[in-house]
C-alpha cells in the first residue's frame, strides 16, 4: 500500500512585521541616518584634531627658534626693571648680572609655554564648538539626503496593511534614490492589477461554485421531500445532501479567506462585546447538546471594523471552542476587554492537550489537529486561517496558547 504523503510544509512566517511598535527610544536606534551623522563628525573631528596638530607644532617651533636669549645685560649701573609677571627679576639692581639674564630667560621660557597652553585651550573650545555644529549640520544634511528613503518606508508599511493604492511619485534629480522609488511604484502597479484581476476571479467564482451548489441542494430537498422514496434513496439523498452542503461551506469559507486577505476599506463602529454575543447566541443550541457551558463577562469595545468579518472571528472561535471540547463537563469562556488602547476578545475552552508546536499548524488552511484533512465533520479547516486573515485585514493579529489541563486559549487583538 502506498505511504500517505506527507503534509506540505507551512510557508516560512514573516520576519517583520509593518504593525510593529516603535521602540520607545527611536533615536537611539543605529539607523542610517545616524551611522551618517557620526561618520561626517567623526571626519571632521579627526580632521580638527590634525590640523590643531600642526598649528600647535607650528606655532611652538616659531616660539622656540633658537636656544639663546633675545638679549643680555652685560654692563650698566643704575639699571632697575620691575615686572608683575616675572617676580625674579623685580629689583634686579641687587641681583648680580649672571643671574639676573638667567632669571629672564627662565620668565621667557614660561610666558612661551603659557602663549602655547592658552592656544591649546582656545583651540579645543573651538575645535568642541565646530564639532557640535559638524554635527548637527551632518545630521540635517543626512536627513535630506535620506528623505526618499522614509517616503519608501511608509509607502511600504502602508502597502504592508494591503493598501496597494499607495505610490511614492518621488520628485527631485534623477538618482539612485528616485530610480529605486520608481522601480517600487512600477512593482506596486503590477501587484495592483494583480489583486485586482484576483479579485475579479472571486467575484466569478462566487457565481459559477455557488450556482451549481444551490442547484444541487434544491434537488436533493425536492427528492427527498417526496414520502414516497425508496429508504435506500432518502438515505443516499441524506448523505448527497450532507456533501453538498459541506462543499457549500467550503466554497464560502474559501470566498471569505480571499475577500479577507485584502485591507478593509469601509470601517464602521463596531462592539466586539455585541459582535461576541451574537456569535455565542448562534452556538448555544450546539452547546447544549453536546453539554458544553459557554460563559464569560464581556466589556464593551468597539473598534472601526467590519461588522460580518468581526462577528466571523467570533463566531469562527467559539464553534471551535464548542466543538473541539471535552465530552463531558466542558466550558468555553467568552471575554472582551479594553486593555493598553486595543480591544482583546479572549475565547478559552477546556478541550484535549495541545501540543505547542502545533499551535502554527493550526492556523495554516485545512491543517486541524493531528493533520486531519478530511472526513471531519467538524468543518472544512478554514475556521482559523480565515480568523487570522480578518485580524490582519482589521490591523490586528491573533495568538494562541496552550491551556493548562488541555484546551486552548484564542487572543484576538484589534485597534481601537
Amino acid at each position: 500500500m502506498a505511504a500517505t504523503p506527507a503534509p506540505p510544509a507551512a510557508p516560512p512566517k514573516p520576519t517583520w512585521d509593518p504593525r510593529r511598535p516603535e521602540p520607545p527610544f527611536p533615536w537611539l536606534r543605529p539607523t542610517i541616518r545616524i551611522r551618517l551623522t557620526l561618520l561626517y563628525g567623526g571626519m571632521f573631528l579627526i580632521a580638527g584634531i590634525m590640523l590643531l596638530s600642526i598649528i600647535y607644532l607650528l606655532a611652538a617651533q616659531a616660539l622656540n627658534t633658537g636656544n639663546e636669549p633675545l638679549f643680555k645685560i652685560v654692563g650698566g649701573s643704575a639699571i632697575k626693571v620691575t615686572s608683575t609677571t616675572c617676580p625674579a627679576v623685580d629689583g634686579g639692581n641687587n641681583v648680580p648680572l649672571d643671574e639676573f639674564n638667567n632669571a629672564i630667560s627662565h620668565c621667557i621660557d614660561q610666558q612661551r609655554q603659557a602663549a602655547l597652553d592658552n592656544l591649546l585651550s582656545r583651540s579645543l573650545l573651538a575645535l568642541l564648538g565646530l564639532a557640535i555644529i559638524a554635527f548637527a549640520f551632518g545630521y540635517a544634511m543626512a536627513g535630506r539626503v535620506l528623505s526618499p528613503l522614509g517616503r519608501i518606508t511608509r509607502t511600504a508599511r502602508a502597502v504592508a496593511g494591503s493598501d496597494l493604492s499607495r505610490r511614492i511619485e518621488l520628485d527631485g534629480p534623477d538618482d539612485e534614490l528616485k530610480e529605486l522609488a520608481d522601480t517600487f511604484d512600477d512593482m506596486l502597479e503590477r501587484l495592483q492589477r494583480a489583486f485586482t484581476a484576483q479579485q475579479r476571479f472571486v467575484g466569478n467564482a462566487s457565481h459559477e461554485l455557488r450556482t451549481p451548489l444551490a442547484i444541487n441542494r434544491t434537488l436533493l430537498e425536492v427528492h427527498l421531500s417526496d414520502p414516497g422514496a425508496p429508504t435506500e434513496l432518502q438515505q443516499l439523498g441524506k448523505t448527497l445532501l450532507a456533501t453538498n452542503e459541506r462543499s457549500e461551506q467550503l466554497v464560502e469559507g474559501l470566498l471569505l479567506l480571499a475577500r479577507s486577505d485584502n485591507q478593509i476599506v469601509e470601517r464602521k463602529p463596531v462592539d466586539l462585546a455585541e459582535v461576541a454575543s451574537q456569535a455565542v447566541d448562534q452556538v448555544h443550541a450546539e452547546a447544549e447538546a453536546k453539554g458544553v457551558e459557554i460563559r464569560g463577562e464581556r466589556a464593551a469595545a468597539v473598534v472601526q471594523g467590519n461588522g460580518v468579518l468581526l462577528e466571523r472571528i467570533a463566531l469562527n472561535l467559539v464553534q471551535n471552542a464548542v466543538r473541539y471540547n471535552v465530552p463531558e463537563g466542558g466550558w468555553v469562556e467568552v471575554t472582551t476587554q479594553v486593555q493598553h488602547g486595543q480591544a482583546v476578545l479572549v475565547v478559552s475552552n477546556t478541550g484535549p492537550v495541545v501540543p505547542a508546536y502545533e499551535i502554527d499548524n493550526l492556523f495554516e488552511p485545512f491543517r486541524r489537529l493531528r493533520t486531519e484533512r478530511t472526513g471531519s465533520d467538524k468543518g472544512v479547516g478554514l475556521g482559523l486561517s480565515i480568523v487570522r486573515s480578518v485580524a490582519r485585514a482589521h490591523g490586528g493579529h491573533i495568538v494562541a496558547e496552550p491551556r493548562e489541563g488541555g484546551g486552548l486559549v484564542m487572543r484576538v487583538t484589534l485597534p481601537i
